[in-house]
């Protein structure tokens, strides 16, 4: 049985949409996940910490119904120390070492 590999979608922003720091690569986030309808919805460019972090914080349900702008995901309470520490952080590749949610 063939494994299905996902092709990570760069993109050409440099700029982090929701942390808006300048870094050297950003990758698209769909707005509305894929599982959940939003395969061909808009998408934003997000850094690589941001983008880990917004999918360890939120399950896919949640980011489609609660999370599916920028502005919400600015707002969202579970990202608010997150985005306070990050935006003071010049590193393009920061660790991510929590662990996914229960």
């Amino acid at each position: 049985m063939a494994k299905k590999v996902r092709k990570k979608i760069e993109s050409a922003d440099p700029v982090c949409s929701l942390c808006e720091r300048e870094v050297g690569f950003t990758s698209l986030h769909h707005l509305i996940p894929r599982e959940e309808g939003g395969k061909h919805g808009p998408t934003v460019p997000l850094c690589q910490p941001c983008h880990s972090t917004v999918h360890l914080t939120y399950s896919n349900k949640e980011l489609a119904v609660l999370y599916h702008s920028i502005q919400a995901l600015r707002n969202a309470e579970g990202l608010q120390k997150y985005l306070n520490w990050v935006r003071t952080k010049r590193l393009d590749k920061i660790t991510n070492r929590r662990g996914k949610r229960k």
